[in-house]
């Protein structure tokens, strides 16, 4: 089925032998014409066999020599009806002195007919010709004890034999290149697949990068501009656009960071991007979270549970060092647009195997004053994330002892595969 899909669809001629009614082919008329053109000329001549067999007039030559020409006409469009066709005009045309033009027609037609015609007919027409052959020859042997029999049974053989093997020998040739044809096509297609879905995962994973790299300073900028209009205090306006200008440094850097890595030449040392971030980056990432947040009233605490790093330490591995980061980013950057005002904790731990536990508790409820608008990519960025590294994520609201609060949990594995890229 897959295969049959790849032959274009506007094919008439098809290599199963069977043909789309039609004209006959510009070659088969000129075979057929060609052929009836010097036969005639042969008769008129007398350049034909022997003298009739059975008491048959000489002149139903040109009759076998006629079907035969019309029987060479269908030997593509209807190659089994050329060769019912062809056998009674060879039978009668060696019965009325055979006509060279009438014999080399009818090899045509049985190399046509295993070539045009169904595979079934392709493998039992050889057998039969070889049958026809040999028995023919012993009957001839049978009546006629002479030495010549033996020509005899080699020019029925190059009559039957020989065009049906040859056509058989093509159309194997044809068969084998075609699959191979198919073959070819369904790598490519398959190859074109392959980088479709190349790139629509290099498209997916940009777009998390890009979306965890801005959103947080874009975020930030958006809330304190609207309370820069908002509030007619000199001293908190001012304030607000120092959050302002220090998230758009920010933002401008990581982007340059983003767009370092897109690059396709050598950056040089001035232009290498930075470093990709690591959960040492967690302190600072908390800290400008606190700074952008204080207008809100949110407060931001961390909780390093991980045991100190020394010499011999295991560091989880840097795909899984990233998401942990990115999710914590991400988290942080929904309770500067979501949360109301009170504590946001950040929790990480690992196991004794390595194994990474990201939990992220903000106030959860209706949120007074200016708010971000959010467009629920963020949370489908850390599933897949997780997703590409064998995790396990949840999100969602959650009772907890201070009121309700929006919890935030991702367990990621101590060997993470990287993201695919």
């Amino acid at each position: 089925m897959f295969a049959r899909a790849l032959v274009a669809p506007g094919r008439a001629h098809r290599h199963d032998g069977l043909v789309a009614p039609g004209r006959p082919h510009r070659h088969d008329v000129l075979i057929a014409g060609g052929g009836l053109a010097a036969g005639v000329l042969l008769r008129a001549l007398h350049l034909y066999g022997g003298p009739p067999l059975l008491g048959l007039p000489a002149s139903l030559n040109l009759l076998a020599l006629t079907v035969m020409a019309g029987a060479a006409l269908l030997r593509r469009t209807a190659p089994m009806v050329a060769l019912a066709l062809a056998v009674p005009a060879l039978v009668l045309d060696f019965c009325t002195g055979t006509l060279t033009t009438t014999l080399l027609m009818f090899t045509d037609v049985v190399y046509a007919a295993v070539l045009y015609g169904p595979p079934a007919a392709a493998r039992r027409i050889p057998l039969g010709s070889e049958l026809v052959t040999v028995v023919a020859t012993a009957v001839t042997a049978a009546t006629w004890h002479n030495p010549q029999v033996l020509l005899i049974g080699i020019g029925i053989a190059l009559v039957t034999v020989a065009p049906a093997w040859t056509g058989l020998i093509i159309r194997n040739h044809r068969d084998a290149a075609e699959a191979a044809r198919l073959r070819a096509e369904q790598t490519a297609l398959l190859a074109e697949m392959d980088r479709n879905q190349a790139v629509a995962d290099e498209r997916a994973r940009m777009a998390r990068e890009l979306h965890d790299l801005v959103a947080n300073h874009l975020s930030a900028i958006a809330i304190h501009a609207t309370a820069a209009q908002t509030l007619d205090d000199p001293t908190a306006t001012r304030a607000a656009l120092g959050v302002i200008r220090e998230n758009s440094v920010q933002g401008l850097a990581e982007m340059r960071r983003l767009i370092g890595l897109l690059r396709d030449h050598k950056a040089t040392a001035e232009e290498a991007p930075a470093a990709t971030p690591t959960l040492d980056g967690l302190e600072a990432l908390v800290a400008q979270a606190r700074t952008n947040g204080a207008a809100s009233g949110l407060t931001f605490v961390l909780d390093d549970a991980r045991p100190p790093t020394g010499p011999g330490a295991r560091k989880p591995p840097a795909p899984v060092e990233l998401a942990a980061y990115r999710i914590v980013q991400e988290s942080l950057t929904n309770a500067l647009k979501h949360a109301v005002p009170g504590h946001v904790r950040v929790r990480i731990s690992d196991a004794s195997d390595g194994a990474l536990t990201v939990t992220v508790r903000s106030p959860y409820g209706d949120r007074p004053g200016p708010r971000a608008p959010g467009s629920g990519a963020g949370l489908v960025g850390m599933r897949e994330r997780i997703a590409l590294l064998g995790g396990e994520f949840d999100a969602g609201p959650e009772a907890g002892p201070d009121g309700s609060v929006w919890l935030v949990r991702a367990a990621l594995p101590a060997s993470g595969k990287e993201e695919r890229r």
